[in-house]
């Protein structure tokens, strides 16, 4: 009689095989990958929760008042504090006329001897003073000179509104990486040339959005002094990052009557619908830290309220340009904050508007831009049935330098160098809190998943408990016979399979009778993290190291922390052994750092690794570090070669490099790190991992 196989069980099955049940072993594997991101699920839900009071504290006028004191102190305590304010050298560089209105040239310098170039359109319509707008770039690379930008300052213009336009940092005649021989970046992007610098910065407590901020604000003050303009009518208007940069400005300037933020970025981070590793995005619309304080995005508009708001948005951004989240949280934070509007009896001073079509500053959201500051700064209600004659001018024409660039022209500053002028003096802190390390046990959970007899060893399948829903999976190469109790703990930069296969490493240390562990830690190997649902474009693009990395550090705990939690916990887990630790490339950083932590770590051998973080802050470009292994705030009280002094581990280093890859001088080694072993290569190899002790 046949059998059904859907009734078969597994015993069952065993038995038609022919296999006795002692002889079967079922490996439990977890799906590593999921580890990260329901960490982070863990953590958003703890961010969300705590804003969600917040905010719905809300119902008084008093509270909607120190919420916004709040918002405004928080944004700059978040991005780096407010810079003072200097002289902005003000100068005007040329000017051309069009028949509606005339363009000037200015540079002023929004910090010293940091150059902002920009257009001022003055109208020749209209009498003075006249209200005027400052207009904020989306990441266009020619800043801007954009044609839709252009178009929309022109129309402005022809209306009656005095407008300055002026370059990001990174854009048009602000390129800061520029290819030779031109004014074009050398990166993939503009957006890179916001990021690149802007991580750096977070080493010394600064930012990207920093800049950006103040740059508008100091922006702001040219209008508001110009002689033409009527100071009492500020508004501020962009789109894409322009419109992300007006809500910023919104939440730190107090001079606007009236805002539009087209297409910005305004999806909450720590949102219901988080979908790891969340909408990371360039570093100045990413606010470090902001997660354990109930801050988001969406809060820099509410110190705005109740003046005039206009939020113009694409329908299709959520799976075009943004996260899946981006709009159902937009919609949903929007009827939040009109209720706070409501509140304070201003209803009809906010609106939101969709288009249907692509991210960008479209036609009809040009046109909803006029009929809105038509209405709040000229007090005009009557409808504008067509867009002025606009014609965009090719970008030489609005160069307010004379070579397009203000590093050629100017020998402008670098957005790192504001960075570098900090005056750096360490002061102690806490390693754990300075990584951000919330959870780490003092008797983590082992697991022993299977093992298998192999050539020369027995390998075990072994996985250890580091923090709430992460297991970090780990090999053990166990030797026919052990030299001694020692287990040499290796972190390979590629992952814990790379030299796992027969043959490999890990089998031919264990031959020489050495016990290897090799792990895993966040983010990387079998642990990296799966890929969100949504836009493909979007999603795989975003399952990074380098996103998860941005994550990890919004949320306060730094994927660096993360992973010195990892290897802190394996090294508990294998106790009471004595353990060696061999870290290669980007390893090597967490493990210096779990050294200093865990103390019964007794030896440590790290292979091609950073030399130190003041290397980092100083080269151009650090294509070999990732943001991984940056730390927020790390040299305002320490850099690596003063945590390598305080450990007790003996050290061994092996092919230091600096922050652009290149290998750092011997001597140079040797003086940063004269308690340890210093060796000129980078040797990750049988003979190399055997020696150290």
């Amino acid at each position: 009689m046949p059998v059904d196989p859907r009734s078969i069980t597994r015993r069952g099955l065993f038995a038609l095989c022919g296999l006795p049940l002692a002889a079967q072993q079922q490996i439990l594997y977890r799906d590593y990958s999921r580890c990260l991101p329901d960490f982070y699920r863990h953590l958003v839900g703890e961010a969300v929760r705590k804003r969600n009071e917040a905010i719905g504290a809300l119902t008084s006028e008093s509270a909607i008042r120190r919420r916004q004191s709040w918002v405004r102190e928080t944004f700059w305590n978040l991005t780096g504090g407010m810079p003072d304010r200097t002289p902005l050298r003000i100068r005007t560089t040329g000017e051309f006329q069009r028949s509606a209105y005339r363009v000037e040239k200015l540079i002023y310098e929004s910090q010293p001897g940091f150059h902002v170039p920009a257009n001022l359109y003055i109208p020749k319509v209209g009498s003075p003073p006249y209200p005027a707008v400052l207009f904020q770039m989306g990441h266009s690379g020619n800043g801007k000179a954009a044609g839709m930008y252009q178009k929309c300052c022109q129309g402005l213009a022809q209306l009656g509104f005095a407008v300055l336009a002026f370059d990001p940092m990174g854009q048009g005649e602000r390129v800061y990486y520029p290819r030779s021989g031109g004014n074009a970046t050398r990166l993939r992007s503009s957006d890179d040339e916001h990021t690149t610098p802007g991580q750096q910065l977070l080493l010394v407590g600064q930012s990207a959005t920093r800049i950006q901020t103040w740059d508008a604000i100091r922006s702001l003050d040219v209008l508001a002094a110009h002689p033409l303009i009527d100071a009492k009518r500020l508004a501020t208007t962009g789109n894409s990052g322009g419109g992300t940069l007006s809500m910023f400005l919104a939440a730190t300037d107090d001079r606007l009557a009236a805002v539009v933020a087209s297409c910005p970025n305004s999806e909450n981070f720590a949102c219901e619908e988080f979908i790891p590793p969340g909408s990371v995005d360039d570093a100045e619309q990413n606010f470090v830290g902001s997660g354990p304080l109930g801050f988001d995005r969406w809060d820099t508009f509410y110190p705005l309220a109740p003046k005039p708001l206009l939020i113009v948005l694409s329908g299709k951004d959520f799976f075009g340009t943004y996260s899946p989240s981006y709009v159902r949280n937009g919609r949903q934070e929007y009827a939040r904050l009109s209720s706070v509007y409501r509140t304070l009896g201003k209803q009809d001073n906010i609106s939101w508007w969709e288009s249907p079509l692509s991210h960008g500053l479209q036609h009809e959201a040009r046109m909803r831009i006029y009929a809105w500051f038509r209405r709040w700064l000229q007090g005009r209600t009557d409808q504008l049935t067509q867009e002025p004659p606009v014609s965009p001018e090719n970008d030489e024409t609005l160069y307010a330098t004379e070579k397009g660039n203000t590093v050629y022209s100017l020998s402008s500053l670098h957005p790192a160098d504001l960075g570098r002028k900090v005056a750096l003096r360490p002061r102690p802190i806490d390693l754990q809190k300075l990584l951000g390390v919330e959870e780490l046990y003092e008797r983590p959970r082992r697991v022993k998943l299977g093992e298998s007899p192999a050539e020369g060893c027995r390998v075990e399948a072994m996985e250890v408990s580091t923090a709430t829903h992460v297991w970090t999976p780990c090999w053990i190469f166990h030797p026919k016979q052990a030299q001694n109790s020692d287990v040499l703990l290796v972190l390979d930069a590629r992952g814990r399979n790379a030299d796992a296969p027969e043959g490999g490493l890990w089998n031919q240390l264990a031959k020489e009778g050495i016990t290897v562990c090799a792990a895993d830690v966040r983010a990387n190997g079998d642990l990296s993290a799966e890929a969100g649902r949504g836009s493909p474009r979007y999603t795989l693009g975003h399952a990074s190291e380098h996103n998860h990395a941005w994550a990890g550090a919004i949320l306060g705990q730094s994927l660096l922390g993360q992973r010195v939690a990892d290897i802190v916990s394996i090294v508990r887990a294998l106790k009471p052994s004595r353990i060696r630790l061999a870290a290669s490339g980007k390893m090597t950083v967490p493990a210096l750092f779990a050294a200093a932590m865990e103390p019964s770590i007794a030896s440590v051998y790290l292979s091609g690794g950073l030399a130190s973080y003041q290397h980092l802050l100083n080269c151009d470009e650090y294509p070999n570090h990732p943001f991984a292994n940056f730390l927020p705030r790390v040299l305002l009280h320490t850099d690596l070669p003063a945590i390598a002094a305080g450990i007790k581990a003996t050290l061994t280093l092996a092919g230091l490099v600096d922050g652009a890859g290149k290998r750092v001088p011997l001597e140079e080694a040797k003086r940063l790190y004269a308690r340890a072993t210093v060796l000129p290569d980078a040797a990750w190899n049988l003979a190399r991992l055997k020696e150290f002790r």
